[in-house]
């Protein structure tokens, strides 16, 4: 080998060498930390947006029954889905033998009527002969007797008279409420009875969803709050909470809320439909939904302490919404944790946190 081939050799070898013992010499650990995003666990309302099943029902039914019994039923004036007024006929009861007996009672008044005449004239002739002793004080009083037993005879056949026209007026079933006719059960030639229901009224018409809420919801679900309902149709309407429920069914855990509905035809007692609506929650510390991450041993966190080197920390994880998720055990309030690639940094790792472009509210 030439020395000018020597040369250039060496000055080849000696920058790698120099390379070589300069990555030797640096101490473990010094490279430069990983940049991480993070956001801050926040106090703050969490909303969760509740989905229900539930039956439409009629706000208010009105059953409707004869309040006469034995009477044989001559008419049904309404059917089904018929819509009435309050005090529309809707079915008419045989008032033949009612007839019969209130012209008997009727002939019963006109004889009482004769008896007080023929009485008071009795009554009135010896009403000055008291003491005279034209006739004796017994049959003075027998007289007066007589005619106040006939005005008693008197009213009480006219009582009699009064009660069989009610009767009467009893005879044509009609609406108590206005409302759509819901059932009908009676057809002509049935026999009536005050417990035998004719007709059911949805009253004014209303319809509303009796939703099936879970017992934890329930807090979130209050008079007044706006919900969507979607029919089997899939047409959706607007509603308003208009209850809750005070108890729960033991057995099921659920609690029900009335939701009221605009008066519509497509409506129907008994047909199913679902709710949707946005339940105002109370304040809880939550983080996003991406900053939790799950394993077989449960879920944890990656907080960032003051000297940047992350700590796993396990959660109890609560409700959900809005892509937040409640912190029910865990780090309090203000402390960093990683809102990503939690599985790219060990315990004890340095970060050079930086905030994530989309930070928790609350903070």
């Amino acid at each position: 080998m030439t020395r000018k081939s020597f040369v250039s050799l060496s000055a080849l070898i000696l920058p790698l060498a120099l390379a070589a013992c300069s990555k030797a010499d640096k101490p473990a650990g010094s490279e430069a930390p990983r940049a991480v995003s993070y956001v801050t666990i926040g106090q703050q309302a969490l909303a969760s947006s509740l989905e229900a099943t539930g039956r439409l029902v009629s706000r208010e039914e009105a059953a409707v029954a004869s309040q006469l019994s034995g009477y044989l039923v001559s008419r049904v004036l309404v059917d089904q889905d018929h819509f009435v007024q309050k005090g529309q006929p809707l079915a008419i009861l045989d008032d033949t033998l009612l007839r019969a007996d209130i012209a008997q009672q009727q002939a019963a008044v006109a004889q009482s009527r004769v008896a007080v005449d023929k009485a008071d004239t009795e009554a009135g002739r010896v009403s000055a002969l008291d003491q005279t002793g034209v006739l004796s004080d017994e049959a003075i009083a027998q007289r007066r007797l007589t005619a106040r037993t006939a005005h008693a005879q008197l009213a009480q056949s006219q009582a009699g008279l009064s009660a069989l026209l009610v009767k009467q007026g009893l005879m044509t079933v009609r609406a108590p409420a206005s409302g759509r006719v819901l059932t009908r059960s009676v057809r002509p030639g049935d026999v009536a009875s005050p417990s035998s229901v004719m007709f059911t009224l949805a009253s004014g018409d209303q319809i509303e969803m009796d939703a099936e809420i879970p017992e934890s919801s329930l807090p979130q679900i209050h008079a007044g709050d706006e919900a969507q309902v979607v029919l089997a149709s899939g047409r959706t309407l607007t509603g308003h909470v208009r209850f809750v429920s005070a108890a729960v069914d033991s057995s099921t855990r659920q609690g029900r809320a009335r939701i009221s509905l605009p008066v519509d035809r497509d409506l129907r007692s008994g047909g199913f439909a679902r709710a949707h609506f946005a339940a105002k929650g109370a304040s809880a510390i939550s983080v996003p939904e991406a900053a939790v991450t799950y394993e077989a041993g449960g879920a944890y966190v990656v907080a960032i302490g003051a000297d940047n080197r992350v700590h796993r920390t396990g959660v109890t994880i609560g409700r959900r919404g809005g892509g937040m998720v409640e912190l029910t055990k865990g780090p309090s309030a203000g402390t960093r944790v990683l809102a990503g690639s939690q599985d790219f940094v060990l315990d004890g790792d340095k970060v050079a946190p930086r905030p994530a472009s989309a930070p928790a509210k609350g903070q």
